[in-house]
């Protein structure tokens, strides 16, 4: 094992134990909001009626899996039932910015297509990360017309890791793009992203389904999950085991997100694929709108 390999593995042990050993209450800051909720005081309460939105959607994290949100949004923008406000987490949380800026799904799927985001990448060794983020940022600033959160035609919120103090944070006011680079931050393969001297990380590492950031929102509240994680034979290789790791982590920690859920759509196809599937947008795309359109013809909501 080279040098470089033995401090991956190492910084990978490293986070593992900092997530696997946090206390299991997690503490929630709404960034530029004054109000602040522990997850379990949301648990709690139990009737939603009097929410100031009626429909919410909270989206999970998944890299490319994340089309599957994109075919969900379709399906019910066919019904006409757009959510009034969406969450999200990493790639979901760039979905929900792309949808709530003025993008339609099928615009979106060809936004995948057209930009390769292996080409968007770049080495950063030894920087905090393999990967620099810089053109995924540049990118994001030159799709989005929306710099603000507010500048957004439906309201999000977008959920990042406080690397820092270990516990979710989540942006709903202020610069948009730093939010999502930050959300999408995964340790080891990209580098913290930096907000007001504190170092963020990916969303997912402790709520990869964001429902705690709407659930006292909204009157109904669909969780879109990505759903578990590809089985079968894998390498056993420092990357694919330290991917392999994340997908348990993220897979473990939606559990309790979904309960909190009043609808969750999660495709049971998803599962042959994995978040760097890149080839598959469009199959991932029409499994998460085949099981939406299922969803909308049998709930009674």
């Amino acid at each position: 094992m080279s040098k470089r390999e033995t401090y991956t593995l190492m910084i990978l042990l490293m986070v593992l134990s900092l997530i696997l050993n946090r206390p299991t209450k997690v503490k929630t800051i709404v960034v530029e909001k004054p109000a602040s909720a522990c997850l379990e005081d949301v648990s709690r309460q139990s009737d939603w009626q009097s929410a100031p939105y009626e429909l919410g959607m909270a989206l999970s994290g998944g890299g490319v899996k994340a089309l599957c949100h994109v075919g969900v949004l379709k399906a019910f923008d066919e019904q006409g039932r757009k959510p009034d406000i969406l969450a999200g987490v990493s790639a979901g949380a760039v979905v929900a910015a792309l949808y709530a800026d003025g993008y339609s799904p099928d615009s979106i799927v060809d936004l995948f297509e057209q930009y390769g985001f292996l080409d968007i990448l770049s080495l950063d060794w030894p920087k905090g990360g393999l990967l620099s983020m810089n053109g995924f940022k540049h990118l994001l600033d030159t799709l989005l017309t929306a710099k603000q959160f507010e500048d957004l035609a439906i309201p999000i919120k977008v959920v990042a890791t406080d690397f820092d103090k270990g516990q979710s944070v989540v942006f709903d006011k202020g610069p948009l793009v730093d939010a999502l680079v930050a959300s999408c931050s995964v340790p080891i393969l990209f580098s913290p992203y930096v907000i007001d001297g504190v170092n963020y990380v990916d969303g997912g590492l402790l709520q990869n389904l964001p429902a705690f950031a709407l659930r006292s929102d909204c009157q109904t509240l669909i969780g879109v999950s990505t759903g578990p994680m590809k089985n079968g034979p894998y390498d056993v290789t420092i990357p694919t085991i330290a991917l392999r790791s994340y997908s348990f982590i993220f897979r473990h920690n939606a559990t309790y997100a979904k309960e909190l859920c009043d609808i969750v759509i999660e495709p049971t196809g998803i599962s042959r694929y994995s978040g760097s599937d890149i080839h598959a947008y469009r199959t991932i795309f029409n499994l998460g709108y085949s099981e939406a359109v299922t969803v909308l013809k049998t709930s009674k909501k």
